[in-house]
């Protein structure tokens, strides 16, 4: 059983959530909190697997609580998943920078949400898509001469091609329809990957491949 805690300023948001993971029988909240500071107290009192955690609230802001469960040896077993409306780039960096295990955005699809809580307390790390190609556009925004990855000579060319494809962000889907392969065949090369460049999670490799300049730049953000 993974026991989660959420957290969310909003009650409605936080019934919603809890209804959601209620679906899951291998998931249990086993408390909730309306701000950063009563989630680092009841994570160090319920000790839970997986903190969902907003951003944006009161007294303490998620980014913080984040902060503070992550220094805590206590609470060296539990996760924080941040699960927030999508705000600032500056947020997503700074959640990687502080070790949350993901970032994903509110409108994240049901079963996608609870698979997510599953990943991070089985110890893995994961972005949105969405929110990987924001990193990637925030890391293009100061232009860098690549730098060579000896790790990258050992690759075929269809690796190659599909570490590019995930520097762009794109999912398992994307990368299949791109490149005339399956979604299933996608997973693997994104694995044997991971495995060949010693790299945790696709965002690694979306970092790799961009500081080898594998990933054309992105186009200019509107608004």
């Amino acid at each position: 059983m993974t026991s989660v805690l959420v957290v969310d300023d909003q009650d409605l948001v936080r019934a919603g959530i809890r209804t959601l993971l209620a679906a899951d029988p291998q998931l249990t909240v086993v408390g909730e909190a309306a701000d950063g500071r009563t989630a680092i107290r009841l994570a160090r009192q319920f000790q839970p697997d997986v903190v969902l955690m907003d951003i944006r609230m009161p007294v303490l802001d998620g980014l913080a609580a984040t902060a503070a469960i992550r220094a805590d040896s206590t609470l060296a077993a539990t996760r924080v998943l941040i699960l927030t409306t999508f705000d600032d780039d500056a947020d997503i960096i700074e959640a990687v920078r502080l070790g949350a295990a993901g970032y994903l955005l509110k409108d994240t699809p049901s079963e996608e949400l609870r698979r997510a809580v599953h990943t991070a307390a089985a110890g893995g790390n994961l972005l949105s898509p969405t929110v990987t190609r924001r990193v990637m556009e925030r890391l293009a925004a100061v232009p860098k001469p690549p730098r060579p990855d000896p790790r990258l000579d050992v690759l075929t060319e269809r690796e190659r091609a599909v570490l590019t494809r995930v520097g762009l962000g794109e999912t398992n889907d994307e990368i299949g329809r791109a490149l005339f392969i399956s979604p299933a065949t996608a997973r693997t090369y994104v694995s044997r990957l991971l495995a060949k460049l010693d790299a945790r999670d696709r965002t690694a490799l979306a970092v790799i491949a961009h500081r080898a300049n594998l990933t054309p730049p992105p186009p200019p953000l509107r608004g």
